[in-house]
């Protein structure tokens, strides 16, 4: 239950009893209407702007629209005290009973406590990674790809059918240069002495091991031959063999795709023929020359006429080409082609997970997705920046496999993959991440992964000794949920506990509104701190301790707070991908 929408309603019913009572119009705007915690705890438990959206339509003052408001919820049995504050907001504590009940639904449910129907089963696809097919994925890639899981798993959380999409970019410049670089690795391990690798290719080792397995596949066949034949040949291979790699990565890293998209076989079914036909036909598509781009020369610069689409009719802040001066398609045209084949597949609600590097494509890309699908479809874009790479305050060296970047395998085998999940969460996906290798297994509270692992280890350690000093009690989920007396729970810290669970799936709905999977993370450390807390005083009060000798009631009711904090916890981890652990060991 997310009792912050039960409220919302609630006093959505209100404002109409008002209505059928005189004191307000009927049938008033309450879309903004909103019930969130305060900004301060000590403001009370819930607060809404009703009094305050609602004044002006309503012909009233907002405090005098909030007197009325608070008159009636103070006849709540679960409401423990209404107030107004400021200009008309309207803050309540609740009676107690209604979080401790809260910890019977989390029992009751199970891990998937903070499922919501707030998706409606509306399709949503989810791309992401969408690494170029040229080699092994780096860090950078990681982030991306924990992010855009994470993202797919939240939004799941929240009632959406999520497909997860890797976009394979097997068209254009780079995979032919990837061809050229296999050759050269391929007539190495046929023996040729290469010498350094040409500008222009790519030197990674990890070409060698492509090369090697052509030639064991092929032997000689393509010595001496035109480059016509060898060319489709030696990229076909390498596209193939890196993306086994690719997906053996993501796999180790817990991340499966449900669609694997080919940019080439898009191209080939004539998708950007269809795609741009459709804006053709809506005279969206022009001959024209652009003016120089910010910062050229003149001497740098040829005016052209180029076929061009009218992004600026959308929000763009020029229009763009569509084809190149060869006649071929710009990237540009085949990402086109690429969203609206998604919109096609049924996908309105779409969410595209690129590197930084990718900020200047946004707007472009957003424009077209709105002009191709004529404002059915939505495209969001999240940019995941850099990740900084660091042991022990130094810049870690780059991988030799890779040959310029460390790969994500090197980082996966170093920490494990929980690790790297977790501390990809860490930050906003705006914002630099640093990762060091020392500090993200150390064990201590400035480490999140440690501090929520061991909450949840605490828990799962309270646990087992319940069943052994308690034998033969049932002290299953089903069972505590409904034998345990609430009531007993009555501490700060147990209430505090209980009231930051009953968050959880509030949480959920508006980390999937906002797309952002890291506020999943904060609020599994701010549990942890509650729990740990809790924990703490209990070493230093022995009546605060979750066993009590004597008193089986008071016992219960505490080993049902400390299931539910560990299945909130797990609930949490899951839409992260991380596995959370029954003991911790050093």
């Amino acid at each position: 239950m997310n009792i912050f929408k039960v409220f919302e309603n609630d006093i959505r019913k209100l404002l109409d009893e008002l209505a059928a009572e005189g004191h307000i119009p009927a049938g008033l705007d309450t879309a903004r209407l909103t019930v969130e915690p305060p900004r301060e705890a000590a403001h009370g438990d819930l607060s809404t702007n009703a009094a305050m959206i609602l004044a002006k339509p309503a012909g009233k003052p907002p405090r005098a629209l909030a007197e009325l408001l608070v008159a009636k919820l103070k006849t709540r049995p679960d409401v423990a005290s209404a107030e107004i504050a400021g200009p008309g907001f309207v803050n309540l504590r609740l009676s107690a009973d209604v979080w401790r009940d809260r910890i019977r639904d989390v029992l009751t449910a199970g891990t998937a406590y903070g499922e919501s129907t707030l998706g409606a089963g509306r399709p949503v696809n989810v791309e992401y990674v969408s690494a170029n097919p040229t080699g092994p994925l780096h860090a950078a890639h990681g982030r991306g790809a924990v992010f855009g899981d994470a993202l797919a798993a939240l939004l799941e959380k929240a009632g959406y059918a999520v497909t997860r999409e890797y976009y394979i970019n097997d068209a254009g410049a780079q995979v032919d240069v990837l061809g050229r670089s296999t050759f050269l690795r391929y007539r190495e391990a046929l023996g040729e002495a290469v010498g350094e690798i040409p500008a222009g290719l790519y030197p990674g080792e990890y070409l060698k091991e492509v090369g090697q397995a052509l030639a064991e596949r092929d032997g000689s066949k393509w010595v001496g031959a035109d480059e016509a034949d060898w060319l489709p040949a030696c990229r076909d291979f390498a596209i193939a063999r890196i993306m086994e790699w690719i997906e053996e990565d993501l796999g180790v890293l817990g991340v499966r795709m449900d669609v694997y998209s080919s940019e080439r076989a898009l191209v080939k079914a004539g998708a950007v023929d269809i795609a741009l036909k459709a804006l053709e036909d809506r005279g969206l598509i022009y001959v024209g020359v652009l003016e120089p781009p910010k910062g050229k020369k003149p001497d740098d610069w040829e005016p052209r006429p180029q076929t061009l689409f009218k992004s600026t009719g959308f929000g763009d802040d020029v229009d763009r080409p569509l084809k190149k001066s060869d006649g071929s398609f710009t990237y540009f045209s085949n990402d086109i082609a690429y969203h609206f084949d998604k919109h096609r597949r049924g996908f309105d609600a779409q969410i595209d997970v690129w590197g930084a590097d990718h900020g200047g494509y946004v707007k472009r890309m957003q424009a077209a997705t709105t002009a191709i699908t004529e404002g059915k479809a939505s495209l969001d874009v999240k940019l995941c920046q850099l990740v900084h790479l660091m042991k022990n305050g130094e810049p870690v060296k780059m991988s030799k496999r890779a040959g310029t970047f460390v790969t994500l395998r090197d980082v996966i085998e170093e920490v494990g993959k929980d690790v790297v999940r977790f501390i990809m969460l860490t930050r906003r996906n705006d914002q630099t991440l640093e990762f060091d290798f020392a500090k993200v297994v150390e064990q201590s509270k400035d480490n999140p992964v440690f501090y929520v692992q061991y909450a949840h280890a605490r828990c799962r350690s309270v646990l087992r000794h319940a069943a052994t000093a308690m034998a033969g009690a049932d002290l299953s989920a089903a069972a505590l949920a409904a034998k345990a007396n609430l009531a007993r729970l009555d501490t700060e810290e147990e209430m505090a506990l209980a009231k930051r669970m009953a968050t959880w799936p509030r949480l959920v709905e508006s980390a999937a509104e906002a797309h952002e999977p890291h506020r999943v993370a904060f609020y599994l450390y701010d549990l942890a701190s509650d729990f740990h807390a809790l924990w703490n005083k209990g070493r230093d009060d022995a009546s605060l301790r979750f066993l009590i000798d004597g008193d089986e009631e008071v016992t219960v009711a505490r080993l049902a707070l400390v299931s539910a904090v560990a299945t909130v916890i797990a609930s949490g981890l899951a839409v992260m991908g991380v596995e959370p652990v029954e003991e911790m060991r050093s």
